[in-house]
């Protein structure tokens, strides 16, 4: 009887799993199957999205054959191909279906989802977990550009986080959906700034240190240049945040 009433418990909430696709052919059958099994975690209506737009490699057709083994995988194959773009598309996608609690990872193999159990552990005591990439696999000019990208943040918006991009997060659909109507659609760095509301608003959020893996295959379609690029254009848009911060306080 307790058995099952812990079954119960652990089956109440519907959890998305997101994450976008870009030509991850190498990489995409095992994520999903990987990540599949963490849907066991939520209730029957839970659900792994993944948005593949844009893709001109193979990974669109393993996603439709994956689609007949998994029947909780859904794929969204419409809309811009970037990063972060397709971030809110699934994040808007998952609380338009209902979801309780959405974790977003992304599909090139350098999170563990092994990890998952401690931050679902945490669920009711924070609104939002999000991983921290203590040390990363993907070499020390990655953790040169967030250890940067902090600092700034820091600057301009006067928040302290230790991570704010990393794709390994836990947050709340109501949370989300706080603040997801305050991007464009075509906005690069949502994981980002969205971070930075939780902190500036003071919301329930830990950081908790994670794993973080070499990609396992495929090719990274961000080089240092483009993030250099992305940076630069950032600057304006992080100044007009500020702005508007301002203005959402005074309502």
């Amino acid at each position: 009887m307790v058995r099952q009433k812990k079954q119960k418990e652990k089956n109440n909430d519907t959890l998305y799993i997101v994450m976008p696709a870009y030509n991850e052919e190498d990489n995409i059958e095992e994520i999903v199957t990987s990540w599949y099994k963490v849907l066991s975690f939520g209730n029957e209506q839970s659900r792994i999205v993944v948005a593949d737009s844009g893709s001109s490699d193979s990974t669109n057709k393993i996603l439709k054959k994956l689609k007949k083994k998994y029947p909780q995988l859904v794929i969204l194959s419409k809309g811009l191909k970037q990063h972060g773009p397709k971030l809110i598309q699934l994040y808007k996608y998952a609380i338009k279906q209902g979801a309780n609690y959405i974790f977003q990872t992304d599909s090139d193999g350098q999170t563990n989802p092994d990890e998952f159990a401690d931050f679902w552990k945490l669920r009711n005591k924070y609104d939002a977990i999000i991983g921290n990439r203590v040390v990363r696999g993907d070499g020390k000019s990655r953790k040169f550009v967030e250890n940067t990208l902090c600092r700034i943040l820091k600057v301009i918006f006067g928040v302290k986080l230790s991570d704010a991009n990393a794709p390994f997060r836990l947050m709340k659909a109501s949370l989300v959906n706080k603040y997801i109507d305050r991007f464009e659609e075509d906005y690069n760095l949502p994981n980002v700034m969205l971070c930075v509301f939780y902190k500036y608003y003071e919301e329930k959020i830990v950081f908790k240190e994670i794993s973080f893996k070499p990609r396992q295959g495929g090719l990274n379609s961000i080089n240092l240049k483009k993030i250099f690029k992305i940076g630069v254009a950032s600057l304006k848009d992080f100044n007009n945040f500020k702005k508007d911060m301002k203005n959402y306080e005074k309502v």
